[in-house]
């Protein structure tokens, strides 16, 4: 486990300072999601569902709860997507910010390992204890049987008006169980609630209703209107339990109803991933303390915020690492109370390619889960330039103008304004019903950060930028890439030195976030590969961004768990520059040589503080795919670099293989980190040549190339 650096931690606090400053309220939530990196079973590939993810999910929060007691466990309602019969599980964790209790009764049975018998009659006991302790609440409560599961049912109200408990004068009474049943189109609705008529359910849970048969009974909660009856709620129904001497208790039913006084974090399934919908922190240091809570929690339930693969490459979880800045309420969220910040978010984020790239995964362009506006058509691109000049014309545009002018330019080419680098889906969104309108901005362009300071971090990026943007809400035109948005910005060199700029600006805005956190954004192990050193100069090879594509029309695979992309292509990133601890005097770069399979590789030199780097791009085909692009293109590896120079006689030659060198892949996974390093650093053979080969390297075809890459696969 990393151990913590107090020097980070002191920046994060100082951040936390700057923004206070400004009396910016800017809450921060995440999405952070873990896998079983050792397990080839489709729920952790990708599939959202299997046999062993719930289990998962459980274990974590067992041992999430034992860092908040007093807080309760609530098993309600998860996404359904399209054909999908019923929703999926959602465990969640309740609890107040200041740190009083919420729940006081029986344990859920996923934090004991046994639960001792259930005494006689304790079920119907705990019914009537219920009922007489909303009673004492002033809420009147009426006790009746149906034959629907929960059998149980108590009903009340809050106020004096008369209450009826006969399911045959209305058939809402014996409504079937809100789990285990499709989630109707317009969300999960309480009729009843609405109207002011409370419905309570207890009965003994089952598969049916998506749960695991267990020797624990359940509680079905209503719809509660706001978080202060949800609370007494809570305690009368956890008093009422421990008065009947029951040793569990299962809580389900409808979300409970959150604001700024409560966290309410829930554990959910996703293609290959448990995805940690964490509670928003007012602040990055609460933040930073949550993330290392549930970090552990995976860890503990055997679950890894990477994945590694055969070769020794290490990516992300594979379910992204999604952001969410807003407010404590929807009144107070800066997009809101600032209604110039959401527009010149967007067009700063379309001037800086390094905020939408750097941080992704490797899945990225407009196919991915996070295209920009701009990787759509050109006429997209330019409707949306308008949009932002009109509002900027605005005084102070409302929230629903602001989601009316730029939702339609915040999704994907299929429509999707889920899969958007920027999501406004629960900004101000009259068609989500219960979560459209809470004031909030989702940032998806992140892959899953390793660590729980990296998130943190990024966390901290966000925020800064919001505050910076606050301050000068002025943007200019946004800008027309084209082309150089997939070729230059698909190097790590320019994206660093774009993310540069933006560290440069939030300084000089008075936001600079500080040594540590620059550290952590700037750690290159994502790309880096490997390096060469060889007469006075420094190879390196970085791993580039691919935009792979989508296979198919986009609009029949928006159903499935995940979608078809051709990924069978790789960017590599070569590097040439002076290395100042090799012992000898570098001669001029501009006279190395430097080949791939032979042809000569046309480097560009790029200027910095520290001295020149040429450095170039390189595409290439990986494997030959089962189905995708280009079906009589076969896979082009290994790759061959040799770096000589005409003064001196000898060469250097790196060989880049996918697999091991002496041919066949590995056996098995890579049992942890270092074996997959080991692996890595065997796929990449250094060579020192005592004879530089004498013939002419043979001049790339101007169709491959384009002004930052050679691409082999137009040879």
């Amino acid at each position: 486990m990393k151990t913590t650096d107090p020097a980070f931690d002191q920046a994060i606090r100082s951040h936390d300072e700057l923004i206070r400053r400004r009396d910016l309220a800017i809450w921060v939530g995440a999405e952070p999601t873990f896998t079983d990196r050792g397990s080839e079973a489709p729920e952790w590939l990708h599939n959202a569902l299997g046999p062993t993810k719930e289990a998962r999910a459980r274990h974590m929060l067992a041992q999430a709860l034992e860092q908040t007691p007093g807080a309760a466990i609530l098993r309600t309602l998860g996404r359904q997507y399209p054909k999908e019969d019923r929703p999926r599980w959602s465990l969640g964790l309740y609890r107040r910010r200041d740190g009083q209790a919420v729940w006081s009764g029986p344990p859920d049975p996923l934090s004991i390992d046994a639960l001792a018998a259930l005494p006689t009659d304790s079920l119907e006991d705990f019914w009537e204890q219920l009922a007489q302790r909303l009673g004492a609440f002033g809420w009147p409560a009426l006790l009746f049987a149906v034959d629907a599961y929960p059998s149980l049912r108590i009903v009340f109200r809050r106020d004096r008006l008369p209450l009826l408990a006969n399911p045959e004068r209305d058939p809402r009474l014996a409504r079937p169980s809100l789990h285990g049943q499709p989630i109707p189109p317009q969300g999960p609705c309480d009729e009843l609630a609405e109207q002011g008529t409370f419905l309570l359910g207890i009965g003994w849970p089952g598969p049916e209703q998506g749960l695991e048969a267990v020797a624990a009974p359940c509680v079905e909660l209503p719809a509660c209107p706001e978080g202060g009856m949800f609370q007494q709620l809570l305690a009368a129904v956890g008093a009422a339990a421990k008065a009947a001497g029951l040793p569990g208790l299962i809580l389900t039913g409808f979300s409970p109803p959150v604001d700024a006084s409560v966290a309410w974090t829930t554990l959910t399934p996703d293609p290959a991933v448990v995805e940690t919908n964490m509670a928003p922190a007012a602040d990055v240091t609460t933040f930073l303390h949550e993330s290392r809570s549930w970090f552990a929690a995976a860890a503990a339930a055997g679950l890894a915020p990477y994945r590694l693969h055969y070769n020794g490459q290490c990516t992300d979880s594979g379910g992204g690492g999604q952001l969410t800045l807003g407010g404590p309420n929807p009144d107070r969220s800066p997009f809101l109370s600032q209604p110039q910040l959401l527009p010149a978010l967007l067009a700063y984020f379309n001037r800086h390619p390094a905020l939408s790239f750097y941080f992704a995964g490797d899945f990225v362009g407009s196919s991915s889960q996070a295209p920009r506006p701009d990787e759509r058509t050109t006429d997209i691109f330019e409707e949306m330039a308008l949009a932002l000049a009109l509002l900027k014309r605005q005084r102070n545009p409302t929230p629903e103008l602001l989601w009316q002018s730029l939702s339609p330019f915040l999704a994907d080419p299929a429509g999707n304004p889920h899969r958007a680098e920027i999501n406004i889906e629960k900004l101000w969104n009259p068609y989500l019903p219960g979560r459209g309108q809470l004031g909030l901005v989702e940032f998806r362009a992140f892959r899953m950060p390793p660590t729980p300071e990296r998130l943190a971090t990024l966390a901290a990026l966000l925020r800064a930028i919001a505050a910076m943007l606050t301050q000068t809400p002025d943007y200019p035109e946004p800008t027309r890439w084209g082309r150089e948005l997939h070729d230059r910005f698909a190097l790590p060199y320019y994206l660093r030195a774009d993310l540069w700029e933006v560290l440069d600006e939030l300084a000089r805005a008075g936001l600079g976030l500080g040594q540590a956190l620059i550290a952590e954004l700037l750690d290159d192990s994502y790309h880096w590969l490997t390096e060469a050193v060889f007469g006075g100069c420094r190879l390196t090879v970085r791993r580039g961004l691919e935009f792979w594509p989508l296979l198919g029309d986009a609009l029949t695979q928006e159903h499935g768990h995940s979608r078809l992309v051709d990924a069978s292509s790789a960017r590599l990133e070569i590097g040439l520059r002076s290395d100042p601890d090799a012992g000898q005097q570098a001669r001029d770069l501009a006279d190395w040589r430097l080949t791939v399979n032979g042809y000569r590789l046309p480097l560009r030199r790029e200027d910095e503080m520290d001295g020149e780097t040429w450095v170039y791009g390189l595409r290439y085909r990986r494997f030959k795919p089962w189905t995708g692009l280009h079906p009589t293109l076969e896979a082009q590896g290994p790759i061959e670099l040799l770096l000589s120079h005409p003064g001196q006689p000898d060469a250097l030659r790196l060989t880049l293989h996918e697999w091991q060198p002496q041919g066949g892949g590995y056996d098995g996974l890579p049992r942890d980190l270092e074996e997959a390093a080991f692996r890595r650093v065997e796929r990449f053979v250094t060579e020192r040549l005592e004879t530089a080969p004498a013939a002419a390297p043979l001049e790339p075809p101007l169709a491959a190339l384009t002004p930052y890459t050679f691409d082999l696969r137009r040879l």
